[in-house]
């Protein structure tokens, strides 16, 4: 068989991840108006002489390096679609930017509980007006950046994108065949890390907003305390978001099963026809709801492997399919 004849059972593996996402040019935005404002607080803290300033622009900094994380993952995940080491392509590089902002997060939160209950223990001196002008300044600016990472769906921060699913075959009945075959299919892909950078500014505007709060409180009601217990609400809630993020990027990482629904698709499609029944059924995620699947069919009539593979949903996200069909004699 010629090489040429053979590249019509062969295709490519970077499903859709060569192309640029939306969610890189937002943070690469985000990114460039943090570091502005970071150079700014850290300058005009030590010209000024503000602890305040001072430190508000080193937390900044802090959230730079992170939404920079975020943004090398879009660019390395991009650069490598099509380098052959990575079996289904570069989707996991993004959920593992996502993985990692999520644990900064945890660190950011854990930081803030930390600093909070020392601030009850040992109360320090506000300098009220200068703290405010900070967290306005800070919430101003984090506002600003939270709409530009807002997408579409901001309840679950879904994007639309679109991959070319791919089948493989394996027939086991009078030796063996290999099928392949293209199909299309529409779907909203899960961008975990621009939810990770979503969540970073977002934890840094409810920090300026809770701070505003507690700081009009301490310097017209007397209540010094509100500064400190402000910050715990605050890290628990970051804390929340950091942990959804973690079991939904975790999941991906560690090869977990697809969800139910998914599944249930590609079972049903199947055995809805003829006789069919699945044996064993492995569907599980290569990337930002993408999933690959590898299916073991019995059937009295054994039909060609792409005869199965057509059988399932083209919105089930599934981008890599190997069949197995074995024939049941009994």
């Amino acid at each position: 068989m010629h090489e040429k004849q053979l590249q019509r059972w062969q295709h490519p593996h970077t499903f859709g991840q060569d192309l640029r996402r939306p969610g890189e040019t937002k943070t690469l935005i985000v990114i460039a108006i943090t570091g502005t404002m970071m150079v700014v607080e850290i300058i005009a803290g030590v010209v000024y002489g503000s602890m305040a300033l001072l430190a508000d622009g080193l937390h900044m900094a802090s959230h730079a390096a992170a939404l920079s994380i975020n943004a090398f993952a879009y660019i390395y995940a991009r650069r490598h679609a099509h380098d052959a080491r990575f079996s289904f392509g570069t989707g996991k590089v993004n959920v593992l930017g996502g993985f990692t902002g999520a644990v900064l997060l945890a660190g950011f939160a854990l930081a803030m509980a930390m600093e909070s209950i020392g601030r009850f223990i040992a109360p320090v001196p506000i300098a009220f007006n200068q703290a405010i002008l900070v967290a306005v300044l800070g919430l101003i600016v984090n506002g600003v950046s939270v709409l530009i990472l807002e997408q579409k769906k901001p309840a679950d921060l879904e994007e639309e994108g679109g991959h070319r699913a791919h089948g493989h075959g394996h027939a086991h009945h009078h030796g063996h065949a290999h099928q392949h075959g293209h199909g299309h299919h529409h779907h909203h892909a899960r961008d975990h890390n621009l939810v990770s950078a979503y969540l970073h500014v977002l934890a840094d505007a409810l920090t300026s907003l809770l701070a505003i709060f507690a700081l009009l409180s301490a310097k017209y009601f007397g209540f010094v305390w509100m500064d400190p217990a402000m910050g715990i609400v605050g890290a628990i809630l970051v804390a929340r978001w950091s942990i959804g993020l973690l079991r939904s990027t975790s999941a991906i990482l560690l090869d977990g099963a697809a969800p139910q629904e998914v599944s249930d698709a590609v079972r049903g499609s199947i055995e809805s026809a003829d006789d069919n029944r699945i044996a064993d059924l492995h569907v599980w995620a290569v990337g930002p709801d993408i999933y690959s699947a590898i299916v073991s069919v019995v059937t009295h009539d054994p039909k060609p492997p792409d005869y199965y593979r057509n059988l399932i949903p083209a919105d089930a996200g599934i981008v890599h399919v190997s069949v197995e069909v074995n024939r049941c004699d009994d």
